[in-house]
C-alpha cells in the first residue's frame, strides 16, 4: 500500500521549522477521490463526473482526534462520505487513491497534503455513494 505527504507539506514545515517561514494550520481540509495515484511530487489524476465534489472536513478534535503520547498516527473521528454519484465518475474508472488537499477546487492553486491509495480499487457509478468509515483514513507520521 503506497502512501505519503505530498512534497509542498515537507517543505512547507521544514521551512517554517528550521528557516522561520510563515506557515498556518488549514481550518478546513477536502478529501479528493483519484484514479490515478498521486506520489510525493504528483498531485495524481482526481475524479471528475456528474455530482463528484471533494468531502469539506473541519480540522478540529470531532472530525480528527487530539493525539499525545508516542501516537503519530490520526484517524477520522466521523465517516467521511461524497456526494451521490448522478452519473458515473471518471469514464468508469477505477478509483485507486485518496488525497487531503487545502482546496475545494481542484487544479493548478490548490496544495496536496497526504495521499494514499484505497484498500479496494473499484468505480464510482449513478447512484453510488463513495465513504470513508470511522477510522478508515489513516495518516501517520514517522
Amino acid at each position: 500500500m503506497a502512501s505519503g505527504k505530498h512534497e509542498y507539506l515537507s517543505q512547507t514545515q521544514l521551512n517554517f521549522i528550521f528557516n522561520g517561514g510563515t506557515w498556518s494550520a488549514p481550518g478546513t481540509l477536502y478529501i479528493a477521490l483519484l484514479t490515478v495515484e498521486a506520489s510525493v511530487s504528483s498531485k495524481g489524476t482526481e475524479a471528475t463526473g456528474s455530482g463528484y465534489a471533494r468531502i469539506t472536513t473541519t480540522s478540529n478534535t470531532t472530525n480528527w482526534p487530539t493525539i499525545s503520547g508516542s501516537t503519530t498516527t490520526i484517524t477520522n473521528n466521523v465517516a467521511q462520505s461524497f456526494a451521490t454519484a448522478t452519473g458515473t465518475w471518471s469514464s468508469g474508472s477505477n478509483m485507486v487513491g485518496a488525497g487531503i488537499f487545502d482546496s475545494l477546487t481542484s487544479g493548478g492553486s490548490n496544495n496536496l497534503y497526504y495521499w494514499g491509495d484505497l484498500t479496494v480499487a473499484k468505480p464510482v457509478i449513478n447512484g453510488d455513494t463513495a465513504s470513508f468509515a470511522i477510522g478508515a483514513i489513516t495518516v501517520q507520521e514517522l
